[in-house]
């Protein structure tokens, strides 16, 4: 139990490095969240400071939640029983997960766990998470929304998972299955603001980024409700 813990709190804190804040701080010396939609995800530093940052912030918040699944096992610790292998790096993967929605080093106000969610399935579940991207990718480049294409993707993950990622003997893992059903309920209760956009018809299209620089850096936090579609 004592391995256990120390897993899940090591993948916890890497999941809560502010990724978002550290690069809205060193590229335009602003607190990500004071602008915006207010988000600490990849699409707010999109549409605040520019593609290029949010691409270090997405590269960096899927290698959290990679690095969480791989140090799991890596640290030769131990799966402490009955937990097994693939079990541990779930865990570890969702801890990093919640680090990174509630995030210890930045007053527990983070993204919305996409990218760290699938840095740890990488892990675990390679064939499941290239359907799931598969998704995303045609779904934003079609709606150009967000938050959509990031909750069909999440329901899409657990179908994948039960489709392609089986046992030798043609079975499907039980415990990934089960985790991937509760990541997709996870996604949804952090993007439940975008959910009321969208019944509303307000929530934003994917635009120009960089609204920051183009403002000649007075760009300051959106009160118009429709500007909070970020993910992270």
């Amino acid at each position: 139990m004592t391995t256990l813990l120390a897993v899940l709190l090591l993948a916890y804190l890497l999941g809560s490095i502010p990724t978002s804040l550290v690069v809205g701080r060193l590229v335009a010396g602003v607190d990500i969240r004071r602008h915006g939609s207010g988000n600490a995800g990849a699409t707010n530093v999109y549409r605040v400071v520019g593609l290029g940052p949010a691409v270090v912030v997405i590269l960096v918040d899927v290698g959290k939640g990679l690095a969480a699944a791989v140090l799991a096992t890596r640290l030769e610790l131990g799966a402490p029983a009955p937990v097994s292998d693939l079990l541990l790096q779930l865990f570890a993967g969702g801890a990093a997960v919640l680090g990174h929605v509630f995030p210890v080093f930045a007053g527990f106000r983070g993204g919305k766990g996409v990218a760290t969610m699938v840095g740890a399935l990488i892990v675990v579940a390679p064939k499941a998470i290239a359907i799931t991207l598969g998704v995303w990718i045609i779904l934003l480049l079609t709606v150009r929304i967000m938050s959509v294409a990031s909750m069909s993707a999440a329901l899409a993950l657990p179908l994948a998972s039960w489709l392609w990622e089986r046992e030798p003997d043609g079975s499907a893992e039980n415990g990934l299955l089960i985790f991937t059903l509760c990541l997709a309920l996870f996604i949804f209760f952090t993007h439940r603001t975008n959910i009321g956009r969208l019944v509303r018809g307000e929530e934003p299209r994917l635009g120009r980024g960089g609204s920051l620089r183009r403002d000649g850096g007075a760009g300051r936090r959106s009160a118009d409700p429709g500007e909070g579609g970020d993910e992270g």
